[in-house]
Order: C-alpha cells, then structure tokens, then sequence
C-alpha cells in the first residue's frame, strides 16, 4: 500500500510540476511577443525642433574640450583660434556634425524656420581660409591621429551631404571643405593598412563606425581607391567573426553598438546572400521574429558620459534599419529600432548641453534610416 501511495504522490508531483513549466512557457513566451510601436517621422516640425540644437552650438565656443596634444606655448590658443571651422559644440567632432545636421535639414526642408540665418552660419564656419587653418592644423608634429577616427567618418559624412545637395551654396560649401576632405581620405588610405586588429569599443574609436561613414562617402562621390581598402579591411577584420555577445552591451558609457555597428558595416561590404550566412553566424537571434533589446537607459542626462546611452539608443536604429534593408525576413528590426529613437527622441532637445550638443546629429540620421511608405 505504500508504495502505491508513493507512485501516486510522485504522479502528482510530476502532473502539476510539468503544468507549471507550461504555463512558465506560454508566459514567456507571450511576454516575448515585441508590441508594434509608432513609426517616428521627421517632418518640418521635428526638423525644426532638431535643428536649433546645432544653431545653438556651432558658434558657440565655450565650454571645449580640444583633446590636444600640447607641444609647447604656441599650441595655447583660442578653439576659435585653433579651430576656425569647427570650434562649437563643446568639441570638434560634434562640431562638425552639428554642421552635417543642419545641411541634411535644410536639404530635406528647404522651408526650415531661420533657413537664411542657418545657411549664413555654415558659410561663415566653412569659408576657404577657414578650412586651410583646419588643414594646417592637422600637420601639426602631435596632431596627425587627431580624431582618428570618429572625427575623419563625421567629415565625411559632411562632405557625402554637401556633395549630393543641389544648391548653389553646397558646390561652394563642398569646395571650401575639399582640401580637408581630401586630407581625411588619405589618412584613411594611409592608417587602415597599419590597423593590425579592430577597436570594437562602443566610443569614438570603433573601427566599423568608422569604416561605415568612410564607405558610404567613397560609394556616394566614386572613390574606388578608398572603396576598395574598406571593403578588404572590413572582411580581414570581421569576416571570420560568430556568436557576438550582444547581451554584454550596453557598457555604461557606450553610444555604438560594437555588435550592431559591425553588422551594418558588413551589410555594406558583402553581397547579399554572402551577408545573410554570415549575419546568421555572427548574431543568428537577430532571425529570431521575437527578439528584442532593451533600450539604453539613461539616469542623468546632466552627466556627459551617463547621456551616452541616448546616443546608442540612436545608433542602434540606424544600425538595425541598414540590417533589415532589402531583407524581409529580418523586417522586425525595424520595430526594434522605432522603439530605440522613440525612447530617447523627446529627451534630447531642451536639455543639457551634455547632450544637446551633439545628440541632435544622431536622432537626425537615425530618423533618415527609417524608411518612410
């Protein structure tokens, strides 16, 4: 009798304790289920709102942060002084895209509010003397690397914009920034061979950031020379990659994706049915139509390192959108990514300098990477 009782209390035991796993089941995987959110538009409005973050910085030189190497009393200048294009926006790099975001506005929008004062602003900043002291700059004995190469992809993202703008005043901003330009592009030529390994870091050094933006100029303006070395380097760093850790990311201070941002870059370099084997090696839960990312969160957009996590919020979309490009099969990122811009977007403008100083640039490109019916 007692071990009938025995096989009865273990019957039980396994009945309710595999009812529990079903229902464990279905409630996760029902709390898997990704709700569709709004698709967030820039449209004049938002352009508009977007827009006064970088009137507000261009030409405001103080607070800076120069990241100069000092050689001696002569390098102790002015930022103005030093810098005569792009000395706003608390630093170089987010001055130069500030620059980006108000030409992509005003191509997009050609009827932005102080459309007139905005294009007398970019005149100013990039006249011709301008960009030879900025020229010159870079031929200093301790600034050949400086703002390699975060600094050099934004350049030339600036210089893509220009170059496909049909305005008057874009062939005269496009040649004035020539010679820098074409000074970004030979550093480039020159430092990618010498680049022995990828910075996979999730700041200004990521090598896949910045290959990208180097990529889409030289595809945009014919540069076979400087196509073709990215297209070598982003396979002898990157082809042989599996299994990214995606769920180690974000760090605290990170704005890029390493995962993501190498991802999109691959998308770029490989045809299509190359990429789609390789993309299922290196993140294969991206395929998975349940997959999600929890959004950066941000607890003190005062603090300038904290608010980097709007900015990879940011960068995440457009890295998800240029993934799902011409793929159904991986059209769920989109939603992935609508929900990144939308978590961020209505923090960013009225805010700190911390942020207000360059966030604006990565929620404009992030809302160009949303693809519009």
């Amino acid at each position: 009798m007692y071990r009938y009782k025995l096989v009865f209390c273990v019957y039980l035991l396994l009945f309710f304790g595999c009812s529990d796993v079903k229902t464990n089941q279905a409630e996760t995987s029902e709390s898997q289920i990704v709700k569709e959110v709004d698709i967030p538009i820039l449209n004049l409005l938002e352009a508009n709102r977007l827009a006064q973050l970088p009137v507000d910085c261009i030409q405001t030189e103080y607070p800076n942060k120069l990241n100069q190497v000092i050689g001696g009393d002569a390098d102790l200048q002015s930022p103005q002084a030093l810098h005569p294009a792009f000395y706003g926006c608390f630093d170089w790099h987010s001055a130069v895209h500030g620059h980006w975001s108000l030409v992509s506005l005003l191509k997009q929008f050609p009827e932005l509010n102080n459309k007139n004062k905005i294009m007398a602003m970019l005149l100013e900043n990039m006249s011709e003397d301008n960009i030879k002291t900025e020229v010159s700059y870079f031929f200093g004995k301790h600034n050949s690397s400086y703002e390699r190469t975060y600094g050099w992809a934004w350049l030339l993202k600036l210089a893509e914009e220009l170059h496909t703008w049909d305005h008057p005043n874009a062939k005269i901003l496009e040649a004035n920034l020539q010679p820098l330009t074409d000074l970004i592009v030979d550093k480039y030529l020159e430092f990618l061979p010498k680049l022995n390994y990828p910075i996979r870091v999730g700041e200004h050094p990521n090598t896949a950031f910045g290959l990208s933006f180097a990529y889409d100029y030289a595809k945009t303006v014919g540069n076979a020379e400087l196509l073709s070395l990215i297209e070598q380097r982003a396979k002898d760093f990157y082809g042989n990659d599996a299994d990214c850790p995606i769920s180690w990311e974000p760090s605290g201070f990170d704005f890029l994706s390493p995962c993501l941002e190498e991802a999109a870059l691959m998308k770029r370099v490989l045809p299509l049915e190359e990429y789609k084997t390789w993309l299922l090696d290196f993140l294969p839960q991206l395929n998975d139509k349940n997959f999600t990312i929890e959004t950066g969160k941000v607890s003190d957009r005062t603090d300038g390192k904290l608010v980097h996590l709007d900015g990879v919020n940011f960068s995440r979309a457009w890295s998800l959108n240029e993934i799902a490009k011409d793929l159904p099969e991986y059209s769920h990122l989109k939603n992935i990514a609508n929900q990144h811009i939308n978590y961020s977007l209505p923090g960013i403008v009225g805010d700190s300098y911390e942020g207000g100083h360059w966030l604006g640039s990565f929620a404009i490109y992030a809302l160009n990477s949303v693809e519009r019916d």
